[in-house]
């Protein structure tokens, strides 16, 4: 008896461990031009309750069966540098990554919350790039400031949601993750 007892215990122990594993793969994170600014991502999402792993160079190959892609844009020279790529390395890196995202069915956030003091060349050329690719894009205020993003998404049916800064995106994100089945 006290065998069948431990083996429940057991069998219990590894149903929530991997359960929880599973809910912290729902959301992915990466950094498009390798800013800081992802990680006040993954932070805004732990305040909802969201566990999101931050993977600062991750490639196709390493998609599993999340359901979120968050892609965060902001360029640095530096941050480039630090891992050990060029600007169209990253480009290269990220275009595999979501046309591997879409290939197998997670929906991709394209987020831009440095406002206008994280744009310049570097991130436009980012901005560029990932946009169009985008099934939903979150921009802080300033960061549309010369109309580049209204300008990409127009004629596409790409929904772009503003926030007045890095904490009201909270409420963006909860509407998407709600809408995409992350939070119930």
């Amino acid at each position: 008896m006290r065998k069948k007892i431990m083996k429940l215990i057991l069998t219990c122990a590894m149903v929530a461990l991997f359960a929880e594993a599973t809910l912290a793969a729902e959301v992915i994170l990466t950094s498009f031009g390798q800013s800081p600014d992802v990680m006040m991502v993954k932070v805004v999402l732990r305040k909802i309750k969201i566990k999101g792993q931050l993977e600062k160079l991750l490639y196709a190959k390493d998609l599993g069966d999340e359901k979120v892609l968050v892609t965060v844009i902001g360029g640095s020279s530096k941050g480039l540098g630090e891992a050990g790529i060029d600007k169209d390395e990253e480009i290269e890196r990220v275009n595999e990554l979501i046309t591997e995202a879409r290939k197998k069915g997670i929906k991709v956030l394209v987020m831009h919350i440095g406002g206008k003091g994280r744009r310049g060349k570097l991130s436009d050329l980012f901005i560029r790039e990932a946009v169009p690719m985008a099934d939903k894009v979150v921009v802080v205020k300033g960061g549309d400031h010369d109309g580049l993003f209204s300008t990409i998404l127009e004629g596409k049916n790409i929904e772009m949601l503003s926030a007045k800064s890095v904490r009201g995106t909270t409420e963006p994100l909860q509407k998407i993750l709600t809408e995409w089945g992350v939070i119930k």
